[in-house]
């Protein structure tokens, strides 16, 4: 599958799992988030974002790696389940952690986390 479908509706479980959230009400998510979620449920989308995440003004640093490390444990969780989708899944988290971050904190430890 090639291309992205930048209008699709993003899962309301992504969103769950990215916020850490039971309940998300989708009208109250950040921009960011939003975009990070959009790439979570269609990673034939990153190339296609890339400048848009380079450009993120993130208002909660803190909590959007702790969104991108949610993805990447939750992946490897789930592995045994669907293997393509989960490392595609983990492979965004982890492209777009070192975008933004410039190395993947699973990697450095939480002590580096202010």
């Amino acid at each position: 599958m090639m291309g992205c479908d930048l209008e699709m509706k993003i899962s309301v479980d992504t969103l769950q799992l990215i916020l850490g959230q039971a309940s998300v009400e989708q009208g109250n998510v950040p921009d960011e988030i939003l975009l990070l979620a959009k790439a979570i449920d269609d990673p034939y989308c990153l190339p296609f974002i890339i400048e848009e995440l380079d450009e993120l003004e993130i208002g909660d640093e803190k909590m959007f790696r702790f969104a991108l490390l949610r993805v990447q444990i939750d992946s490897e969780l789930r592995m045994n389940e669907d293997i393509q989708m989960h490392q595609r899944r983990r492979y965004v988290a982890q492209v777009i952690e070192k975008m933004i971050f410039g190395e993947l904190l699973i990697e450095i430890g939480a002590q580096f986390i202010d």
